[in-house]
């Protein structure tokens, strides 16, 4: 299925993440830092002139040809705008795709294999789940909590989100509560006590990565700086990486486009929420929306015509391309179950909510555990792997789903088993 693009100028990201760096010469005029601070992208044709407006305003990230980013007042963002040797664009934000929803919070878990778990291993009585070992996912989001089940995986720890810093490391505390159920999606491993909830590769180390702040959002060029991150880090340290990102925006960030394809040119699968404006056509948001990024629907708990069914509330991709068992622009490529899912909590208890972003992790976990016990295959061969099981496990129920390929399921439900 090929993909269609939303055009946008550089995205900020509502649950993604960057840094910043202090402001220089310029940083006279600046208020505090807070609302009044504006997210730039600056470049210029005159290399002389770029140079001058790092010294001047300070780089939170430099993209090389595509310019640097900044905070800026907004008495410097008008003066910038008139500046006739400068190009000036706000970075774009991206957002949590979560389904907006009651809470159902509570201290001990109701299920220590939700019926996500039961569904991916295609096993009712499942007890406990293993797997992902050696395999590291990082896990894009609004940070992870001290959590029993998650604290024996926690290998990295990275805050991008602070407006006066770039890259805090060692932090990455969750007080919204969305990454912490994420991460516990993927590798939760029951915790210490026995008494807590498993995901689906409780062997895989994280790397938890806050990119959004504890609202859910945050800006395309801290996204674009963790993706690379992320990659860059596997490479260095010989091992295989997963890049998970419940997150999203309903137009293209060319920043975070080009870190996603940089990742997956080296060696790291994407995997991306598909995004929460179903059931209409072509409604996936970035970056799921990329060809380079395995974008997955949401599942419910709910039979029909023999399988499960595609939530109303998960995007579709494209229905002309229904049928081609093709990747591009704009396709749903897998789902998983995404609807009514329980999983750790920020505050160290368990929580039940609902969207793309709680399907992502279970392919997320799946493709660690996969990983592990392939330790030979490329990204390349594992994203094949993952459609090969998606494709012996179709979903024919729920808005758009069909026989095959289709723009609601993608290539189908791939599981352990």
């Amino acid at each position: 299925m090929k993909k269609l693009l939303f055009s946008v100028t550089t995205a900020l990201l509502l649950l993604s993440v960057f840094a910043v760096s202090a402001f220089a010469a310029a940083a006279d005029d600046a208020k505090a830092y807070g609302q009044d601070q504006i997210r730039v992208l600056i470049k210029s044709a005159n290399e002389d002139v770029e140079e001058k407006a790092k010294t001047n305003y300070g780089v939170r990230h430099d993209f090389n040809a595509k310019g640097f980013t900044t905070n800026v007042n907004q008495k410097q963002f008008d003066a910038l705008q008139k500046n006739k040797n400068l190009e000036v664009s706000k970075v774009d934000k991206v957002s949590l795709e979560a389904k907006p929803g009651s809470s159902d919070a509570r201290s001990l878990p109701s299920d220590q294999t939700p019926w996500g778990m039961e569904a991916i291993y295609n096993d009712n009585s499942i007890a406990t789940t293993a797997g992902g070992d050696n395999i590291r996912v990082a896990v894009l989001d609004t940070g992870v909590a001290n959590h029993v089940d998650l604290n024996s995986n926690v290998e990295q720890c990275k805050d991008f989100s602070q407006m006066r810093t770039s890259l805090e490391e060692g932090t990455c505390n969750d007080k919204n509560g969305h990454g912490t159920h994420v991460a516990g999606t993927v590798l939760a491993d029951g915790g210490a006590d026995g008494l807590g909830v498993y995901g689906v590769a409780p062997d895989a180390k994280l790397w938890a990565y806050k990119v959004l702040n504890d609202r859910g959002s945050g800006y395309s060029d801290d996204i674009a700086n963790a993706i690379k991150m992320a990659a860059d880090e596997g490479q260095a340290n010989g091992v295989s990486v997963v890049i998970s990102m419940s997150l999203g925006a309903s137009s293209e960030s060319t920043l975070i486009s080009d870190a996603v394809t940089y990742a997956n040119n080296n060696g790291a699968l994407v995997v991306a929420a598909a995004g929460n404006s179903g059931p209409d056509a072509n409604t996936i948001g970035y970056p799921g929306a990329l060809a380079d990024a395995v974008a997955v629907a949401a599942l419910e708990d709910t039979q029909e015509n023999g399988t499960y069914r595609v939530a109303d509330f998960s995007s579709r991709g494209n229905p002309n391309t229904d049928g081609d068992y093709q990747i591009g622009r704009l396709d749903v490529e897998v789902s998983a179950p995404g609807a009514a899912i329980e999983s750790t909590w920020y505050d160290g208890g368990y929580n039940t909510i609902s969207g793309t972003s709680m399907a992502t992790p279970h392919v997320s976990g799946l493709a660690a555990k996969i990983w592990a016990q392939n330790p030979g295959f490329t990204n390349t061969d594992l994203r094949t792997e993952l459609q090969n099981r998606a494709t012996a496990n179709d979903i024919l129920g729920g808005y758009g789903a069909a026989s095959g390929d289709d723009y609601a399921s993608g290539f189908g439900f791939p599981q352990v088993n």
